[in-house]
Protein backbone atom coordinates (compact mmCIF):
# COMPACT_ATOMS: atom_id res chain seq x y z
CA UNK A 1 0.00 0.00 0.00
CA UNK A 2 1.36 3.68 -0.68
CA UNK A 3 2.08 5.98 1.59
CA UNK A 4 -0.81 8.23 0.82
CA UNK A 5 -3.41 5.40 1.36
CA UNK A 6 -1.52 4.91 4.91
CA UNK A 7 -1.65 8.35 5.29
CA UNK A 8 -5.86 7.71 4.57
CA UNK A 9 -6.37 4.93 6.32
CA UNK A 10 -4.49 6.69 9.52
CA UNK A 11 -6.85 10.01 9.15
CA UNK A 12 -9.89 7.77 8.66
CA UNK A 13 -8.87 6.22 12.07
CA UNK A 14 -8.11 9.34 13.95
CA UNK A 15 -11.73 10.52 13.07
CA UNK A 16 -12.90 7.11 14.44
CA UNK A 17 -13.43 8.99 17.86
CA UNK A 18 -16.78 10.78 17.25
CA UNK A 19 -18.43 10.46 20.33
CA UNK A 20 -21.68 9.59 19.58
CA UNK A 21 -23.46 6.60 18.48
CA UNK A 22 -26.80 4.68 17.80
CA UNK A 23 -27.38 1.39 19.72
CA UNK A 24 -30.70 -0.14 20.26
CA UNK A 25 -32.47 2.48 19.36
CA UNK A 26 -31.11 5.80 20.89
CA UNK A 27 -28.02 7.96 20.81
CA UNK A 28 -25.34 7.23 23.38
CA UNK A 29 -21.83 8.42 23.85
CA UNK A 30 -19.18 5.87 23.49
CA UNK A 31 -18.79 5.56 27.34
CA UNK A 32 -22.24 5.12 27.83
CA UNK A 33 -22.06 1.85 25.70
CA UNK A 34 -22.00 -1.32 27.62
CA UNK A 35 -21.17 -4.30 25.54
CA UNK A 36 -22.17 -8.11 26.63
CA UNK A 37 -19.23 -10.24 27.04
CA UNK A 38 -21.59 -13.30 25.98
CA UNK A 39 -22.96 -11.23 22.48
CA UNK A 40 -21.87 -13.83 19.79
CA UNK A 41 -21.47 -11.08 17.24
CA UNK A 42 -18.37 -10.68 19.75
CA UNK A 43 -17.96 -14.35 20.34
CA UNK A 44 -18.58 -15.84 17.05
CA UNK A 45 -18.80 -13.15 14.55
CA UNK A 46 -22.48 -13.40 14.66
CA UNK A 47 -24.15 -10.94 11.99
CA UNK A 48 -23.84 -8.76 9.80
CA UNK A 49 -23.08 -5.19 8.46
CA UNK A 50 -23.77 -3.00 5.85
CA UNK A 51 -21.00 0.46 5.12
CA UNK A 52 -22.99 3.66 3.64
CA UNK A 53 -21.56 6.71 2.57
CA UNK A 54 -22.99 10.14 3.36
CA UNK A 55 -22.65 13.26 1.48
CA UNK A 56 -23.75 16.55 3.10
CA UNK A 57 -25.87 14.28 5.03
CA UNK A 58 -27.61 12.74 2.28
CA UNK A 59 -27.03 9.01 2.51
CA UNK A 60 -26.49 7.01 -0.89
CA UNK A 61 -28.76 4.52 -2.15
CA UNK A 62 -29.85 4.17 1.66
CA UNK A 63 -32.89 1.57 0.67
CA UNK A 64 -30.84 -0.42 -1.24
CA UNK A 65 -28.91 -1.42 1.78
CA UNK A 66 -31.77 -1.40 4.34
CA UNK A 67 -32.96 -4.29 1.35
CA UNK A 68 -29.91 -6.03 1.88
CA UNK A 69 -29.03 -5.98 5.38
CA UNK A 70 -32.87 -7.65 6.11
CA UNK A 71 -32.33 -9.84 3.37
CA UNK A 72 -29.55 -11.02 5.33
CA UNK A 73 -30.95 -10.48 8.28
CA UNK A 74 -33.43 -12.85 7.27
CA UNK A 75 -30.90 -15.57 5.75
CA UNK A 76 -29.42 -15.97 9.14
CA UNK A 77 -32.59 -16.04 10.98
CA UNK A 78 -31.88 -12.53 13.20
CA UNK A 79 -34.86 -10.79 13.88
CA UNK A 80 -33.96 -7.13 13.32
CA UNK A 81 -35.10 -5.55 15.68
CA UNK A 82 -36.14 -2.11 13.62
CA UNK A 83 -38.01 -1.23 10.92
CA UNK A 84 -36.67 0.77 7.57
CA UNK A 85 -38.21 4.26 9.17
CA UNK A 86 -36.71 4.00 12.59
CA UNK A 87 -33.01 2.94 11.38
CA UNK A 88 -33.32 5.94 8.63
CA UNK A 89 -34.31 8.25 11.03
CA UNK A 90 -31.37 6.90 13.69
CA UNK A 91 -29.01 7.52 10.92
CA UNK A 92 -30.11 11.13 10.11
CA UNK A 93 -30.43 11.96 14.02
CA UNK A 94 -26.33 10.45 13.93
CA UNK A 95 -25.23 12.23 11.55
CA UNK A 96 -26.44 15.54 13.13
CA UNK A 97 -25.45 14.72 16.51
CA UNK A 98 -21.58 13.84 15.37
CA UNK A 99 -21.54 17.07 13.21
CA UNK A 100 -21.19 15.63 10.15
CA UNK A 101 -24.44 16.70 8.44
CA UNK A 102 -21.59 18.55 5.67
CA UNK A 103 -18.59 16.81 4.19
CA UNK A 104 -18.52 13.08 3.51
CA UNK A 105 -18.87 10.64 6.62
CA UNK A 106 -18.83 6.87 6.12
CA UNK A 107 -21.60 5.35 8.40
CA UNK A 108 -22.27 1.41 9.47
CA UNK A 109 -25.02 -0.65 10.81
CA UNK A 110 -23.82 -3.69 12.41
CA UNK A 111 -26.70 -6.42 13.72
CA UNK A 112 -25.47 -9.20 16.17
CA UNK A 113 -27.83 -12.32 17.40
CA UNK A 114 -26.88 -10.63 20.63
CA UNK A 115 -25.80 -12.88 24.01
CA UNK A 116 -26.72 -16.64 24.15
CA UNK A 117 -25.32 -19.79 25.93
CA UNK A 118 -21.90 -21.23 25.51
CA UNK A 119 -21.37 -23.10 22.22
CA UNK A 120 -22.52 -22.75 18.87
CA UNK A 121 -26.42 -23.34 18.63
CA UNK A 122 -28.21 -20.08 19.35
CA UNK A 123 -30.44 -19.49 22.28
CA UNK A 124 -34.36 -20.08 21.98
CA UNK A 125 -34.86 -16.56 22.77
CA UNK A 126 -32.87 -14.07 20.50
CA UNK A 127 -31.99 -10.39 21.91
CA UNK A 128 -30.04 -8.79 18.69
CA UNK A 129 -28.58 -5.69 19.03
CA UNK A 130 -28.15 -3.02 16.56
CA UNK A 131 -24.89 -0.48 16.33
CA UNK A 132 -24.63 2.41 14.12
CA UNK A 133 -22.05 4.77 14.09
CA UNK A 134 -20.62 7.84 11.65
CA UNK A 135 -17.38 8.98 10.91
CA UNK A 136 -15.66 11.27 8.79
CA UNK A 137 -14.62 9.94 5.57
CA UNK A 138 -11.37 10.51 3.89
CA UNK A 139 -11.05 8.89 0.37
CA UNK A 140 -8.06 7.15 -0.38
CA UNK A 141 -5.98 9.69 -2.61
CA UNK A 142 -4.73 7.25 -5.43
CA UNK A 143 -5.99 7.61 -8.86
CA UNK A 144 -5.97 4.21 -9.16
CA UNK A 145 -5.09 0.67 -6.96
CA UNK A 146 -2.78 -2.03 -7.78
CA UNK A 147 -4.24 -5.39 -7.34
CA UNK A 148 -2.35 -9.07 -6.76
CA UNK A 149 -3.89 -12.41 -7.03
CA UNK A 150 -3.31 -13.65 -3.20
CA UNK A 151 -3.35 -17.42 -2.09
CA UNK A 152 -6.64 -16.52 -0.13
CA UNK A 153 -9.13 -18.52 -1.09
CA UNK A 154 -13.51 -17.45 -1.10
CA UNK A 155 -15.56 -20.37 -0.85
CA UNK A 156 -18.40 -19.63 -3.15
CA UNK A 157 -20.57 -22.42 -1.37
CA UNK A 158 -20.97 -20.79 1.29
CA UNK A 159 -23.79 -18.43 2.41
CA UNK A 160 -21.64 -15.91 4.34
CA UNK A 161 -19.85 -15.17 0.11
CA UNK A 162 -23.16 -13.22 -0.76
CA UNK A 163 -23.11 -11.97 2.68
CA UNK A 164 -21.69 -8.94 4.71
CA UNK A 165 -21.21 -11.47 7.79
CA UNK A 166 -19.15 -10.04 10.84
CA UNK A 167 -16.54 -12.98 10.09
CA UNK A 168 -14.33 -10.93 7.76
CA UNK A 169 -10.90 -12.81 8.46
CA UNK A 170 -10.63 -14.20 5.30
CA UNK A 171 -10.63 -10.42 3.93
CA UNK A 172 -8.04 -9.20 6.63
CA UNK A 173 -5.62 -12.27 5.54
CA UNK A 174 -5.83 -11.19 1.88
CA UNK A 175 -5.65 -7.15 2.02
CA UNK A 176 -2.41 -8.03 4.40
CA UNK A 177 -1.04 -10.80 1.76
CA UNK A 178 -1.73 -8.00 -0.90
CA UNK A 179 -0.68 -5.39 0.76
CA UNK A 180 2.60 -7.21 1.90
CA UNK A 181 3.49 -8.19 -1.86
CA UNK A 182 3.14 -4.45 -3.07
CA UNK A 183 -0.29 -4.20 -4.10
CA UNK A 184 -3.13 -2.13 -2.98
CA UNK A 185 -6.18 -4.74 -2.84
CA UNK A 186 -6.35 -8.18 -3.07
CA UNK A 187 -7.62 -10.29 -5.95
CA UNK A 188 -9.32 -13.48 -4.46
CA UNK A 189 -10.40 -16.89 -6.46
CA UNK A 190 -12.67 -19.71 -5.21
CA UNK A 191 -12.31 -22.77 -4.67
CA UNK A 192 -12.75 -23.00 -8.59
CA UNK A 193 -9.87 -20.82 -9.10
CA UNK A 194 -12.40 -18.59 -10.81
CA UNK A 195 -11.70 -14.66 -9.84
CA UNK A 196 -14.48 -13.41 -7.49
CA UNK A 197 -13.30 -10.17 -6.36
CA UNK A 198 -11.12 -7.89 -4.23
CA UNK A 199 -10.95 -8.28 -0.12
CA UNK A 200 -13.41 -5.02 0.04
CA UNK A 201 -14.35 -4.53 -3.51
CA UNK A 202 -15.87 -5.99 -6.31
CA UNK A 203 -14.27 -6.20 -9.54
CA UNK A 204 -15.17 -5.31 -13.39
CA UNK A 205 -13.38 -5.62 -16.27
CA UNK A 206 -13.43 -4.10 -19.91
CA UNK A 207 -12.76 -6.82 -22.90
CA UNK A 208 -13.25 -5.44 -26.95
CA UNK A 209 -15.78 -2.45 -25.15
CA UNK A 210 -17.36 -5.08 -22.84
CA UNK A 211 -18.53 -4.85 -19.58
CA UNK A 212 -17.49 -7.85 -17.41
CA UNK A 213 -17.97 -8.93 -13.84
CA UNK A 214 -17.82 -12.17 -12.10
CA UNK A 215 -21.31 -13.88 -11.22
CA UNK A 216 -22.76 -14.02 -7.53
CA UNK A 217 -22.77 -17.64 -8.08
CA UNK A 218 -19.10 -17.31 -8.03
CA UNK A 219 -18.72 -16.27 -4.30
CA UNK A 220 -19.34 -12.42 -5.07
CA UNK A 221 -21.05 -10.41 -3.11
CA UNK A 222 -23.81 -8.62 -4.43
CA UNK A 223 -22.21 -5.15 -3.93
CA UNK A 224 -24.70 -1.88 -3.80
CA UNK A 225 -21.95 -0.18 -5.80
CA UNK A 226 -21.92 -2.90 -8.09
CA UNK A 227 -25.98 -2.76 -8.86
CA UNK A 228 -25.90 0.45 -9.12
CA UNK A 229 -23.05 0.36 -12.03
CA UNK A 230 -24.46 -2.12 -13.65
CA UNK A 231 -28.22 -0.46 -13.71
CA UNK A 232 -25.60 2.62 -15.03
CA UNK A 233 -23.90 0.58 -17.90
CA UNK A 234 -27.13 -0.96 -19.21
CA UNK A 235 -28.83 2.49 -19.37
CA UNK A 236 -26.08 4.33 -21.23
CA UNK A 237 -25.92 1.68 -23.96
CA UNK A 238 -22.83 -0.77 -22.69
CA UNK A 239 -22.22 -4.31 -23.27
CA UNK A 240 -22.43 -5.84 -20.20
CA UNK A 241 -21.85 -9.64 -19.30
CA UNK A 242 -22.02 -11.21 -15.84
CA UNK A 243 -19.46 -14.16 -16.37
CA UNK A 244 -16.51 -16.04 -14.65
CA UNK A 245 -13.07 -14.72 -14.97
CA UNK A 246 -10.06 -16.72 -15.07
CA UNK A 247 -6.58 -15.54 -14.47
CA UNK A 248 -5.73 -16.15 -17.40
CA UNK A 249 -9.21 -13.96 -18.93
CA UNK A 250 -6.91 -11.25 -17.27
CA UNK A 251 -4.45 -11.18 -18.96
CA UNK A 252 -6.67 -10.17 -22.24
CA UNK A 253 -8.91 -7.07 -20.68
CA UNK A 254 -8.36 -3.82 -21.78
CA UNK A 255 -9.35 -1.88 -18.61
CA UNK A 256 -10.25 -2.92 -15.04
CA UNK A 257 -11.51 -1.10 -11.68
CA UNK A 258 -12.84 -2.30 -7.97
CA UNK A 259 -16.10 -0.19 -6.85
CA UNK A 260 -17.79 -0.30 -3.70
CA UNK A 261 -19.87 2.12 -1.72
CA UNK A 262 -17.60 4.43 -0.10
CA UNK A 263 -14.75 4.54 -2.89
CA UNK A 264 -17.48 4.19 -6.01
CA UNK A 265 -15.14 3.52 -8.98
CA UNK A 266 -11.29 2.99 -8.29
CA UNK A 267 -9.08 1.62 -11.62
CA UNK A 268 -7.12 -0.62 -11.27
CA UNK A 269 -3.67 0.32 -13.35
CA UNK A 270 -1.87 -2.98 -12.42
CA UNK A 271 -2.98 -6.39 -11.80
CA UNK A 272 0.34 -8.48 -10.33
CA UNK A 273 3.11 -6.99 -13.24
CA UNK A 274 0.75 -6.38 -16.26
CA UNK A 275 -0.13 -2.86 -16.44
CA UNK A 276 -2.88 -1.31 -16.91
CA UNK A 277 -4.54 2.10 -18.25
CA UNK A 278 -7.74 4.06 -17.14
CA UNK A 279 -9.67 3.34 -20.22
CA UNK A 280 -12.55 4.92 -21.76
CA UNK A 281 -15.23 2.79 -20.49
CA UNK A 282 -14.28 3.34 -16.91
CA UNK A 283 -13.98 7.21 -17.36
CA UNK A 284 -17.59 6.82 -19.15
CA UNK A 285 -19.03 5.18 -16.26
CA UNK A 286 -17.73 7.35 -13.58
CA UNK A 287 -18.72 10.37 -15.27
CA UNK A 288 -22.16 8.90 -15.63
CA UNK A 289 -22.42 8.21 -11.89
CA UNK A 290 -20.90 11.11 -10.46
CA UNK A 291 -23.72 12.92 -13.05
CA UNK A 292 -26.75 10.72 -11.38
Amino acid sequence: MTSRAKAADKANADKSDTDMLWYDGRLVSRKQIRLDPGDRGLLLGDGIFETLLAVDGRIEHLDLHLDRLRNSATMLGIPLPYDAAAMAAGLEALLASAGLGQGVAAMRITLTRGPGRRGLLPPDTLQPHLLMTAVAYHPPQEASFSARIVAIRRNEGSPLSRIKSLNYLDNVLALQEAVAGGADEALLRNNAGQICGGSRNNLFVVRAGQLITPPIADGVLDGIKRRVILDCARRIGCPVAEESLSPMDLLTVDEAFFSNSLMGIKPVHRIDERMLPVGPVTQVLTDALRAG
